[in-house]
């Protein structure tokens, strides 16, 4: 059994990156970047990716703390963390359960507006169903139902993939082959009008705090292309949010993150609207942490206003890991 006073002054970090979704290149960056900090704070690290050599060696060489970065649904559906818990290895990070409530959006929807928050109207269409009753009819009633504009998404993923705005009821057909690229199943919702934002939020002592919202500007569809390339948009840090909508978005992600159990950090994606009022998007349990992810630039608008700096949180996390048993 870890405790507290038995956490090695150095602990001996394993930080798992890569995988085989779609999003295996930005896990890659994310986890060479926080290696790399990791070890200019001090620690050993060491960067693996998944394969058929990685539980062997976590077995035979057993790290004092894990931290995944694997993005897309085997990153973030709870089943490498179920694994570390068979193996009795802490990790940094929400546990399996909460992993997989979060990760399915309808889910995560459901549970997070039973918390109170709110959350645009939607529908959830599996690929089979349109061989069972017709596509015609299916996405005649979801127009209907939901009104347009709309927006088609993978079930579960991330990254912005296989997400499409619809706004005439002719293209929703071509958006739903867009989405069952990425998935089986595809989450229809009615789009919001706003100001898009990320909340992201960290555990602490006093409970989880939310940090400075990112506001998130683009010249066309915030898409993997838009996300992870420089200059296709501009983040405003914090979010230019009155005093009062600024705070109801992080009162919603830090909301979100209790409703869903979730631990050691997240960030919840929003929209906020002209009323203020946020709007419950998504949920992320393994953001992103390249140079232009959203997760590392609220943390350095949290450290300039008096919060530890980004690598000081990220080391933070690490040996309150190191800590659990």
């Amino acid at each position: 059994m870890t405790t507290a006073e038995t956490v090695p002054a150095d602990p001996r970090v394993v930080v798992l990156a890569g995988g085989l979704s779609h999003e295996r290149d930005v896990s890659l960056r994310s986890g060479r970047r926080v290696a790399q900090l990791l070890r200019d704070a001090g620690l050993t690290v060491e960067v693996r990716d998944l394969d058929a050599g990685l539980l062997p060696y976590l077995r035979e060489n057993r790290p004092d703390v894990v931290v995944p970065l694997v993005h897309g649904s085997t990153g973030e559906d709870g089943s490498i963390r179920g694994l570390l818990e068979l193996l009795d290895i802490p990790y940094v990070g929400s546990t399996s359960g909460p992993c997989r409530l979060a990760s399915r959006k309808p889910v995560a929807k459901a549970i997070v507006a039973a918390a109170g928050v709110a959350t645009p109207a939607f529908v959830t269409l599996p690929r089979g169903l349109f061989h069972e009753i017709g596509s015609a009819s299916v996405l005649s009633t979801a127009v209907a139902g939901l009104s347009l504009p709309l927006v088609v998404k993978p079930e579960d993923g991330g990254s912005a993939l296989g997400v499409s705005v619809v706004e005439r009821a002719e293209d929703l057909p071509d958006a739903m082959v867009a989405c069952f690229s990425y998935g089986n199943a595809a989450l229809v919702e009615r789009a919001v009008v706003g100001t898009e934002v990320a909340v992201s939020v960290v555990e602490t002592a006093e409970g989880p705090v939310a940090l400075p919202p990112v506001e998130i500007v683009t010249d066309g569809p915030y898409d993997y292309d838009a996300r992870y390339n420089a200059g296709r948009t501009e983040y405003f840090v914090p979010a230019r949010l009155d005093a009062a909508a600024a705070q109801a978005a992080c009162d919603a992600a830090v909301a979100a993150h209790r409703a869903l159990g979730l631990r050691d950090l997240s960030r919840t994606d929003l929209v906020v609207d002209a009323a203020g009022t946020p709007w419950f998007l998504d949920m992320n349990v393994a953001p992103g942490m390249t140079e232009t992810s959203l997760y590392p630039q609220a943390a350095q608008a949290w450290a300039a206003q008096g919060g530890p700096s980004f690598t000081e949180l990220l080391v933070g996390l690490v040996r309150t890991a190191a800590a659990r048993a």
